[in-house]
């Protein structure tokens, strides 16, 4: 891969993070309130255990999402490093070089097409 090629990955993957991190920040922030204070009910009054169950669902999801862009800040780094290192576009299975059309899709993938479907069938 050259040079100028790495560079537009690196500022990709860059790019990515900030607005993955960003999303995160505000999930976090978001479901940090209380529940009163979320739900502009600052009142003394109780709510409705059904309000309570969905908020608790919606609080629950918004918390698996992070946690799922969490993991790939975490896999954006590695590509970082791997460009720091001269791994970048390369699968670490079978060392084939990643197609830039992939790459261009997930940035850091980390596995060509084929082992990818190889890891996925194996789970």
């Amino acid at each position: 891969m050259t040079r100028q090629e790495l560079i537009k990955y690196k500022k990709l993957l860059i790019k990515v993070r900030e607005s993955i991190a960003g999303d995160i920040s505000h999930i976090a922030k978001e479901n940090l309130k209380s529940q009163k204070e979320s739900s502009g009910d600052l009142s003394g009054y109780s709510f409705h255990m059904a309000d309570m169950a969905s908020d608790s669902y919606d609080r629950e999801l918004s918390l698996n999402i992070a946690g799922e862009e969490q993991e790939i800040v975490y896999e954006i780094d590695e590509a970082l490093k791997r460009i720091e290192e001269g791994k970048f576009g390369r699968c670490l299975s079978c060392d084939k070089k990643i197609p830039q059309k992939r790459l261009n899709a997930v940035p850091y993938a980390k596995y060509c097409i084929q082992c990818k479907s190889k890891e996925e069938k194996n789970k």
